[in-house]
């Protein structure tokens, strides 16, 4: 099976988001528990980071 490299996906797992954007797990955790987050996919219990919206939220946030 053929793997993807992480700037190619639309959507990554914590840890694949905290090795891309360099943020920690448990802060990534904090940020997407709100119920209004638009970069957080939930499927099931699993939650996914969507690369291209977080990279926008990043862009305009000043700190976290």
């Amino acid at each position: 099976m053929k793997t993807i490299p992480i700037w190619e996906k639309s959507n990554l797992t914590l840890e694949e988001a905290a090795a891309y954007f360099g943020i920690g797990i448990n802060k990534l955790r904090e940020l997407t528990n709100d119920e209004n987050c638009t970069f957080v996919l939930w499927c099931g219990n699993k939650r996914l980071i969507k690369r291209k919206k977080f990279d926008e939220y990043l862009e305009k946030t000043y700190s976290i």
